[in-house]
């Protein structure tokens, strides 16, 4: 933005008109006379953040993607442009082109006109470039089109991969998801539809040639560096020939109550006198009730504007807020989950106590084990069955037969195991415990079962149907499979968490290198066809994606960034992550964990929570997401997030009265309008 700015300046003498002159005094100026136009601009820029943010959640809430449908309509035909002109250099060049070369159209825009005291264009432009703004806002949030680099095979993201730090300054300002309308065309190009349609006197022709040449690169750049489709660039068009429109509707009564010269008289009056301010607002505020009491087309298009834009609000806030927390939970130590049940232990005032809630219906919950467990007591919950073990017992329970007085279907005395996991082909058969590094299994009788295969120095262990895979204390990076009741295992060696030297030599410069020899397992997760796993390498623990059908593998999240609690059902992996957190510049709002989930089918990564809240420990079920999340207070409780998106019923009155409202305004506007039309059309014949 300062380089854009510099450079607006140094060419100050090559655009401007050539009877103005540029003196110092008229910088300090320019800010007085035109500081409303200023702030717009401003606020547009800034506000840019919180609506990615917004963007990056109900994708992920939705599943809003119109992608397939460009792919379909475009095939890969930006693939062929990039294919065709791909160089170095044109690509270093074209990156920094399309990051100043905005920045630079953006301000200058404004600026120039501002500058040289040229209102009527500056008040034009101004609006211009915030209706572009404004109407791109519903396709960024329920239009979602990806880059092209991101979706279509072959492609390559050339100016988000130039280097890791603009791969890093790209991710963390842009969601990948809000292609069409490209702004890159949009704000240009209204620009330049502005000067075309409202610079009579042509004093702006060397500027507007200029921008128009900025166009045709500007289309080229996104093409050519995998970012946007061909249907963007037409998408940019239409809505800048839209905001123009809008912008010269809406001038003259915008700037009739924001232009600088009257807004500065005002913020006197009201500083001197202000008796006679609140005067003048009451006296127009009940002349523009009046208008409103009894409208005409254009009060009641007004309010038929502003229900729509209700209930697009209410429609927006619920899709965004799908996380709803856990009812009757002080303090959750951990969490267990599977099909529509989940389970907790509550550290209560009163003693520990299991909580189990159906989440098909968060109303109902059951306290279990009332005193009778520990803090660290392990327990797991595999379809309908929940197993805790306390200090001197397993415990089994059938959930699908729990009252307020449920008891259980199997009791086991022994020793607390360190770890306990529910596990069968088709329904739960057998409970498998690890103590000490050794595994032993049980039938739901509670009897012995023999494993088949040596079950001794085990670090982790995970279940899947008769499966199990275990990580052994002499082999950190080595995963064994086994079945159960048979003697043979395989071994996937060596779970690759390497990354491209570029990444390895940030976490060094981090003073956090890279220690590949002493990597290690630290959890992992699997089922019948991926396998994921945290790998620390010293400088920051790595997700890896294995493939279990052809043996691929793949880090399923940046290299830099740590990365814990992996979970994995259906084809989901969510873990958590402390995304773009630079130990050696540690900024808070990248200090808290956030969660992500990638489909591994299409690998689409999303960001289900961007806030300044901590949320960790993700576990995904085929209708859910579960996750923890610490509140600005400290306070921990458990967020659970439905995959098909609901609306609240409170949202729904809100909507339904909204729509009865709205199909009155417009068949009361259309009607008004009608008749007016008509009496206008009468008068023109009596002249």
């Amino acid at each position: 933005m300062i380089s854009a700015l510099a450079l607006g300046v140094v060419l100050l003498p090559v655009f401007k008109p050539p009877w103005m002159k540029i003196t110092l005094p008229t910088f300090v100026d320019f800010f007085r006379r035109y500081w409303i136009h200023i702030a717009i601009v401003f606020i547009i820029y800034n506000s840019k953040d919180l609506l990615d943010q917004l963007d990056r959640i109900l994708i992920a809430n939705t599943g809003l993607d119109m992608t397939p449908l460009v792919y379909g309509i475009e095939g890969s035909l930006v693939l062929e442009v990039q294919q065709m002109f791909k160089a170095e250099w044109l690509t270093v060049a074209l990156t920094h082109f399309y990051v100043a070369g905005f920045m630079f159209i953006c301000y200058v825009s404004i600026f120039y006109f501002a500058f040289f005291d040229d209102r009527w264009i500056a008040d034009r432009m101004t609006l211009s470039i915030a209706w572009v703004y404004i109407l791109a806002i519903p396709f960024y949030l329920f239009f979602n089109v990806r880059v092209t680099g991101d979706y279509v095979p072959g492609m390559e993201t050339l100016a988000y991969d130039l280097t890791p730090e603009i791969s890093d300054w790209f991710r963390r300002i842009d969601p990948f998801t809000n292609g069409m309308p490209s702004l890159h065309i949009g704000i240009p190009f209204a620009v330049w539809l502005c000067l075309t349609r409202f610079d009579e006197d042509r004093r702006w022709n060397r500027y507007r040639s200029m921008v128009f040449v900025y166009i045709l690169i500007t289309a080229f750049s996104i093409i050519y560096l995998g970012i946007h489709w061909f249907s963007d660039i037409i998408g940019g068009m239409l809505i800048a020939a839209l905001a123009v429109a809008a912008a010269d509707k809406t001038s003259d009564g915008w700037w009739k109550i924001f232009d600088e010269r009257t807004m500065n008289a005002r913020i006197v009056t009201v500083l001197t006198n202000p008796k006679k301010a609140f005067s003048i607002v009451s006296r127009r505020t009940s002349t523009l009730l009046q208008r409103f009491i009894n409208p005409q087309s254009k009060e009641t298009g007004i309010m038929a504007v502003v229900v729509f834009l209700l209930m697009f609000s209410v429609i927006t806030w619920d899709l965004s807020d799908q996380s709803l927390p856990a009812g009757g939970i002080e303090e959750p130590q951990g969490v267990a989950t599977d099909g529509n049940w989940m389970a907790t232990i509550d550290n209560r005032s009163t003693g520990p106590v299991m909580i189990v809630h159906d989440l098909s219906d968060l109303n109902n919950n059951w306290e279990l084990l009332n005193g009778s467990i520990d803090l660290d007591s392990p327990y797991t919950i595999t379809g309908s069955h929940l197993a805790v073990a306390n200090q001197s017992d397993l415990i089994l329970f059938n959930l699908n037969d729990i009252t307020d007085d449920i008891q259980p279907v199997l009791i086991i005395p022994m020793q607390r195991p360190d770890d306990v996991l529910l596990t069968g082909a088709g329904k739960v058969q057998y409970i498998i415990t690890l103590s000490n590094g050794n595994l032993s299994a049980f039938d739901t009788s509670g009897d012995s079962v023999p494993l088949g295969f040596s079950s001794g120095n085990i670090e982790l262990v995970r279940a899947n149907g008769l499966e199990l895979a275990m990580v052994l204390e002499n082999s950190p990076t080595n995963i064994q499979f086994s079945r159960i009741g048979s003697s043979g295992s395989i071994i996937i060696n060596d779970i690759n968490a390497s990354a491209p030297e570029e990444q390895d030599e940030i976490l060094a410069q981090w003073d956090t290198p890279v220690d590949m020899e002493n990597a290690t397992i630290t959890d992992f997760v699997f089922d019948d066809e991926f396998l994921a796993a945290t790998v620390n390498v010293s400088a920051t623990d790595r997700l890896v994606v294995y493939n279990r059908s052809n043996d691929q593998q793949w880090l399923a999240s940046d290299a830099k960034y740590a990365v814990s609690d992996p979970s994995l059902k259906n084809g989901i992996l969510a873990w958590s992550i402390r995304d773009h957190l630079d130990p050696t510049k540690p900024l808070n709002k990248y200090m808290d964990g956030e969660i992500q989930f990638v489909n591994l089918t299409n690998n689409h990564t999303q960001l289900l929570t961007s806030d300044a809240l901590h949320q960790w420990d993700p576990h995904v079920l085929e209708n859910h997401l579960v996750y923890f999340e610490e509140d600005a207070d400290g306070e921990v409780s458990i967020h659970i997030h439905s995959w098909t998106p609901e609306l609240t019923v409170y949202s729904n009155i809100i909507l339904q009265i909204g729509i009865l409202f709205g199909v009155m305004l417009v068949f009361l506007f259309v009607v008004q309008k009608q008749s007016e039309l008509r009496q206008n059309r009468m008068l023109d014949e009596e002249e």
